[in-house]
């Protein structure tokens, strides 16, 4: 005769365990979200593919690469490529211009979609706030060749509209694309005009979540719309802003490297080369390319990347009680 069991001193037969607890094969999630796994296999087939397999040739940044010789009949030279740009004259200035550089953009530029989200959020105009919203949005889906390309227009000495304006005030003409420290502005204020509107997107869908009962409770106790945005609005997005401020500062060490490189001429070098077209110039625009030094200038700069990514996490975690991992 089977064997019943039965619940701890009850007699009766024991309850089944919930279904929420059960745990499928992982044939059967297979079988049940085949679909669902059939359009993940694309993307993580790309992420293999252009992602991590070329992760492969990391190994020349120690070699005295030749690609006669392929990876594996190059000369190996350990750390000299990366002592050399140590010691090289032009690691303190790039080192300079791309932390200032995306420090600055980062100052400007992640606080101001904030605001752009709130601002948004807050219009009972429904109309207003689209118009807005298309507004903002549309600079985004703007090439970035045509950007710099309006930006060498308008600041241009001689034809510029900037400069045309100047001229009926009596100014004398300006060149900003010629100046180090107007790149830097120019950069900066045409990429905050080309993404804020854009970046806002994830934080109004952060704050579409907001229970509307917070709202007509703090309008019961007569908050104005500034103190609802201080103590409802913003509390309910801090998650999401520091997980974006985390990966702001993670890529700290790169910057646009295109925006840069075609905005980039001979007089405003001085605070225009960065890491990346650094790299791009010796590893690739070069006579003699120096594929070696070029991949371990940005193994370098992938390697402090990710300890300040780290680092900020770790921080973020003991601090906001928010975090990546």
């Amino acid at each position: 005769m089977a064997t019943v069991t039965t619940a701890a001193g009850t007699g009766r037969p024991a309850a089944p365990a919930p279904a929420g607890q059960r745990r499928t094969p992982l044939r059967g999630r297979l079988r049940s979200h085949l679909q669902l796994y059939l359009l993940l296999a694309l993307p993580l087939a790309w992420l293999a593919v252009f992602a991590y397999a070329p992760m492969a040739g990391i190994v020349i940044a120690f070699q005295k690469y030749n690609p006669m010789d392929g990876l594996f009949g190059s000369e190996w030279v350990g750390f000299d490529h990366f002592v050399r740009f140590f010691e090289s004259f032009n690691f303190w200035r790039l080192i300079k211009n791309t932390v200032v550089l995306h420090l600055y953009e980062l100052a400007v530029g992640f606080p101001l979609p904030i605001v752009l989200a709130l601002g948004l959020n807050s219009l009972r105009s429904q109309w207003f706030r689209r118009s807005v919203q298309t507004i903002t949005y549309a600079p985004h889906f703007i090439s970035t060749v045509v950007i710099v390309g309006l930006i060498v227009m308008l600041m241009d000495p001689q034809i510029g509209v900037i400069n045309q304006l100047l001229g009926l005030i009596g100014v004398d003409p300006i060149n900003p694309m010629g100046d180090p420290d107007s790149f830097r502005h120019a950069y900066v204020w045409s990429g905050i005009w080309q993404s804020v509107g854009f970046s806002a997107i994830i934080y109004l869908a952060a704050l579409s979540g907001v229970p509307p009962e917070l709202h007509e409770a703090a309008i019961v106790d007569g908050a104005s719309r500034l103190r609802r945005m201080w103590h409802i609005d913003l509390p309910s997005i801090l998650p999401v802003m520091v997980i974006l401020l985390i990966l702001n500062i993670g890529s700290i060490m790169s910057v646009g490297f295109e925006k840069v490189l075609l905005m980039q001429n001979p007089l405003n070098l001085e605070a225009s080369e960065v890491i990346d077209t650094y790299v791009y110039k010796v590893g690739l625009a070069s006579q003699l390319p120096q594929f070696s030094y070029a991949a371990a200038i940005g193994l370098f700069r992938s390697v402090i990347g990710m300890l300040l990514l780290v680092l900020a996490n770790l921080f973020a975690r003991r601090v906001a009680k928010t975090s990546l991992w």
